[in-house]
């Protein structure tokens, strides 16, 4: 009989389920470690996550869809909360002016603001990410033109370039901007005003790695400057930018809120919650102070939490801080 020692296994490695070691070092990272020390953090991700998820579920959670007419009235309009005397189910938080009822339009009014926000980061980041790649990986004239351009759009508030923009595209396009055209020209009315960052933090990161060892390698076995900018020196820099859009994304929210504030945002037809807070102003000083008063509430909420977990990403992501 054979006395061949059979290798063992351990029980903990036979039952690791495929990919559980990348879950298992996130566990363990650093900046995981960060996040469970932190309870404001871990709150102001809670709170995040919810509004994000209150967006997503809307016409499950809502009364009503604020956006139909057919499912408004008139005779329900400027109804308290339900909690004060003359309140009414099932209109938790009221009504506005034209019968919507002021909690579903919040609802609403988030998947708005968060879906321009989201989009006009993302538009902002690829936009910056791309330019400063160029810029920083050739340098020379191109570095020059693409930073000389950044420079000047620096001295502008962001505000600005982004009504500067939006109200180009409206006197181009005029009445034939619906609801979904508009959200577009927000989008890119609030990348244009962000993409500067991301460039500028993007082309000093460039400037550094390009002359490590393995883009000199890459150079040598002759892959392409794309190749070698997209899949060696970008995700060397993705720390900064993940800050970046973090702290962006709430600007983005607060700019899109000014904007629909000014009347220069999303219609009444398909409010965000800066067109609420705006519908809401004009009737603060009638006593229906719960038109305007939630959704300033959300937004509030909502840019706090984003700025919590912002804050924390730059702390947990700057290595003289470990």
């Amino acid at each position: 009989m054979s006395d061949a020692v059979v290798p063992h296994r351990s029980e903990e490695g036979a039952q690791a389920p495929p990919g559980a070691g990348w879950f298992r070092r996130a566990l363990d990272s650093d900046i995981f470690y960060s996040f469970r020390r932190s309870k404001m953090t871990m709150a102001a991700a809670i709170v995040t996550l919810l509004f994000f998820l209150l967006a997503i579920f809307a016409p499950l959670l809502s009364a009503q869809n604020p956006f139909d007419p057919a499912q408004l009235q008139l005779m329900n309009s400027r109804i308290p909360p339900l909690w004060t005397a003359d309140g009414q189910s099932p209109f938790l938080l009221g009504t506005d002016e034209q019968g919507r009822d002021v909690f579903s339009a919040i609802l609403y009014g988030l998947r708005v603001s968060l879906a321009v926000g989201v989009a006009g980061v993302v538009f902002a980041g690829a936009l910056g990410i791309a330019l400063g790649l160029i810029a920083g990986y050739f340098g020379g004239a191109i570095d020059s033109l693409i930073m000389r351009i950044a420079d000047v759009q620096l001295t502008f508030p962001a505000i600005l370039i982004a009504l500067l923009v939006n109200g180009v595209a409206k006197s181009l396009l005029g009445n034939r901007l619906d609801e979904t055209s508009t959200l577009g020209v927000l989008v890119i009315a609030i990348g244009l005003s962000f993409w500067v960052q991301y460039a500028r933090t993007v082309r000093g990161s460039v400037m550094v790695e390009k002359n490590r060892d393995y883009v000199a390698a890459a150079q040598l076995i002759g892959l392409p400057a794309p190749t070698i900018m997209l899949r060696h020196v970008l995700p060397n820099t993705m720390g900064p930018i993940l800050v970046i859009a973090t702290i962006n994304l709430a600007l983005a929210i607060i700019t899109e809120a000014t904007l629909s504030f000014l009347g220069a945002g999303m219609p009444d037809t398909m409010p965000s919650l800066g067109t609420l807070i705006r519908i809401g102003n004009n009737y603060l000083f009638a006593g229906e102070w719960w038109i305007v008063a939630f959704p300033g509430i959300a937004l509030a909420g909502l840019i706090l939490s984003i700025n919590l977990l912002g804050d924390w990403l730059r702390d947990a992501l700057n290595p003289k801080l470990r």
